[in-house]
């Protein structure tokens, strides 16, 4: 995606007065890079220093390109409340939900949690991890999808990688193929 493209994407996604803009927006975080210190079970793994600076990052990217978050789903795992955390992207106003529910999910447990999302917010952010998330982007990015971005995001989705998708009606009718994949970043210093 050219810089022109991010720039119309991004200003498109602002200005709730585009036509056709989207009426919700879910934003799929895979958490920042883990480290593997010996001894310790893979749910208590914590983020490495790379992947803290990655997660700043996505924050940064987050903060300054998508609409403000209303509410995000986190797994349990150490390394994903570490992920949160290094975002900076809490605000007040902001529902954070830490749950098991998102540790070695499959897609359509992770699309569970979008289709029980209260239909008032706007800005849903899952923050997961792989297969389960790239798995659910793929599966989800439909008709009017970004090629660019859906190839990029197919190919591979590391770390502190970001998928946006846009979703035009509410969070019970997301599906497969039901919602746009507008952007597909990964922060990297």
């Amino acid at each position: 995606m050219t810089q022109r493209e991010r720039t119309e994407t991004t200003e498109r996604r602002r200005s709730p007065d585009v036509q056709g803009a989207p009426s919700r927006t879910l934003v799929l975080l895979r958490h920042g890079k883990s480290a593997y210190p010996p001894g310790v079970d893979d749910h208590q793994r914590p983020l490495a220093p790379r992947g803290r600076r990655e997660a700043a990052l996505a924050g940064a990217w987050i903060d300054g390109n998508i609409p403000a978050v209303d509410h995000i789903i986190c797994s349990t795992a150490e390394r994903t409340r570490q992920t949160l955390q290094a975002t900076g992207i809490v605000t007040p106003t902001a529902l954070v939900d830490f749950t098991d529910a998102i540790y070695e999910a499959y897609p359509d447990e992770l699309l569970e949690l979008v289709l029980a999302a209260n239909h008032t917010d706007r800005t849903l952010l899952l923050i997961g991890h792989a297969p389960g998330l790239p798995m659910l982007a793929e599966e989800l990015a439909g008709p009017g999808s970004n090629r660019t971005a859906l190839g990029e995001l197919s190919a591979k989705f590391p770390t502190s990688a970001i998928a946006v998708l846009a979703v035009d009606g509410q969070w019970s009718d997301v599906g497969p193929d039901t919602t746009r994949l507008v952007d597909f970043v990964i922060p990297r210093a």
